[in-house]
């Protein structure tokens, strides 16, 4: 069997475009067709339909496409990880994260270090309101952000640190001097939300505009960093939340932080480009894999 086959039917799986599959794969629309005509040939059956509108899978396509997928990877990070022994892992890696580099994150960062101590690492803090830019544009190798992720042409890598939500409110605020809140109450007063770039699904799941009970949240003054958002909080100009770790490393005099039961956890991933994977970000991921 050819890997270059197998490498472009996995390709081809994912855009569901010849043309678009020989761009990332570096060949010609007619070149990708001879790769997976060539691999139908071994199989002794079709894998993909194509039609002037269109390109999919057939039946025996997915089946194929789910152990392949998997067994793929492990052959690729089996060849990586000998490379790595031998050579070592060496260069640099730019680390992003979100709000705060907390203790899991700094934990797995001195992890990596000591196994590959030729990697140096650079840590840089992604705006609140573009998570998945800076790997879109190539400023990070990979990035620690909130979930959900469902951005084309990223790899969502290990998840951890699942945390209770916590609404940051004015200490002023009727919600100050309670011990716990329940989510339908957030529709008592506006919640401070975050601006784009970040794509709506994702400002969503930080700012719901419902409650799980189905009454609406008002909508409060939007923010392009977590420090506008707890200013704007203390000011009393709307409630933010914020997972338990992040509220007590920002803990201030002029806020309060109150659990809030029935909303999903707040929960973080481990984020890189599918076109920009590495041996050091696939060493990175085991690492958090490990710590967390």
């Amino acid at each position: 069997m050819e890997i270059r086959e197998l490498e472009c039917f996995l390709v081809l799986a994912e855009e569901l475009h010849f043309g678009r599959a020989g761009a990332r794969l570096y060949v010609s629309q007619s070149r990708v067709s001879q790769l997976l005509r060539a691999l139908e040939r071994r199989v002794g059956a079709r894998l993909v339909e194509r039609t002037s509108r269109r390109v999919r899978l057939t039946p025996l396509g997915t089946d194929f496409l789910a152990s392949l997928r998997p067994a793929y990877e492990a052959l690729r990070g089996t060849v990586d990880a000998t490379i790595a022994a031998a050579r070592g892992i060496e260069g640099r890696l730019r680390i992003g994260f979100q709000g705060t580099a907390d203790a899991s994150i700094m934990k797995s960062i001195d992890a990596f270090h000591a196994r590959h101590p030729g990697c140096a690492t650079e840590i840089v803090e992604i705006p609140l309101q573009d998570p998945f830019g800076p790997l879109h544009r190539d400023e990070v190798d990979a990035a620690v952000v909130l979930l959900p992720v469902e951005e084309p042409g990223l790899v969502l890598g290990p998840v951890f640190s699942k945390q209770q939500q916590t609404l940051a409110v004015s200490v002023r605020h009727p919600f100050a001097s309670r011990t716990r809140l329940d989510a339908e109450e957030l529709a008592d007063g506006p919640l401070i939300a975050v601006e784009g770039p970040a794509p709506d699904y994702w400002r969503c799941a930080q700012a719901p505009t419902s409650t799980p009970g189905g009454r609406p949240i008002p909508p409060g003054p939007a923010v392009r960093t977590l420090q506008e958002g707890l200013t704007l909080a203390a000011a009393g100009r709307g409630a933010m939340l914020l997972c338990r770790p992040t509220a007590d490393y920002h803990g201030r005099r002029d806020l309060a932080f109150v659990p809030v039961d029935g909303l999903p956890d707040s929960v973080l991933g481990l984020v890189w480009h599918q076109d920009r994977e590495s041996a050091r970000t696939r060493a990175f991921s085991a690492a958090v894999t490990d710590v967390t």
